[in-house]
């Protein structure tokens, strides 16, 4: 996917993109790939993969909710993904990463400096503990994670920080139905339901995504998310 093909992509699905905002784009390829021989970020490193796999991929969740003026937690973005891209096209977004690596945050830091954005908070530390900590817990809008888990394991990094009818968002490969069966009882103990599931594909390498869109429908207990290691070792 080239520069003009990711700018005609996007308008088809109701995303307009400034020439700032494109070369915002093109900032942030130049300085992931600088940033990549220093630290592992991607092994996705040409232009036109970059620019489909992870920035138009990134954007997705805005063909179907409005990212406008919200609260938005991105739990385990790496190397800013996907916020970051929804970032540079709703830069009105008040936005908080965690991540469990220094280095990474370290990058974030930079490339936000770079990038001039404002109204944000990249914070390290594991996602058990970020859910737990009151400052956090249920305050936003929207909690969105991109391929970080499986979806009973990220329900409960995810909904603990997500406010009560806020929504939380997992961006998925294709093969979700085991995923989802086994993430029914995580997801009522959590309060949380899946509201709906949105497939499409990407328009030049043709692989599908899904994007699940949950609610947060009642407050989360306070036991969860449980202890570091615990939740990914014996999973709700």
């Amino acid at each position: 996917m080239n520069e003009q093909q990711f700018v005609e992509k996007l308008k088809e699905n109701g995303i307009l993109v400034t020439n700032e905002q494109l070369k915002a784009f093109i900032t942030y390829y130049h300085f992931l790939i600088e940033w990549n021989q220093k630290i592992n970020l991607t092994a996705i490193t040409k232009q036109e993969e970059v620019f489909e796999k992870h920035f138009y991929d990134s954007i997705t969740p805005a063909f179907y909710l409005n990212f406008s003026h919200k609260q938005i937690c991105d739990v385990g973005a790496g190397a800013g993904f996907p916020s970051i891209p929804l970032k540079i096209l709703f830069p009105d977004l008040q936005l908080t990463i965690v991540d469990s690596l220094n280095k990474r945050i370290h990058f974030l830091n930079l490339l936000a400096e770079k990038l001039s954005l404002s109204n944000y908070h990249f914070i390290h530390d594991r996602a058990e503990n970020f859910g737990q900590n009151l400052k956090y817990r249920e305050k936003f809008d929207i909690v969105i994670a991109r391929a970080v888990a499986k979806l009973s394991v990220l329900s409960e990094y995810c909904l603990p920080l997500t406010k009560i009818g806020g929504t939380f968002i997992a961006l998925k490969g294709n093969m979700l139905e085991n995923e989802i069966k086994d993430a029914q009882n995580a997801l009522e103990k959590l309060g949380g339901s899946i509201k709906n599931i949105n497939s499409l594909e990407l328009p030049i390498e043709k692989s599908t995504r899904k994007i699940v869109v949950m609610k947060k429908n009642k407050s989360t207990p306070k036991k969860f998310p449980r202890k570091a290691g615990t939740v990914t070792k014996n999973p709700l």
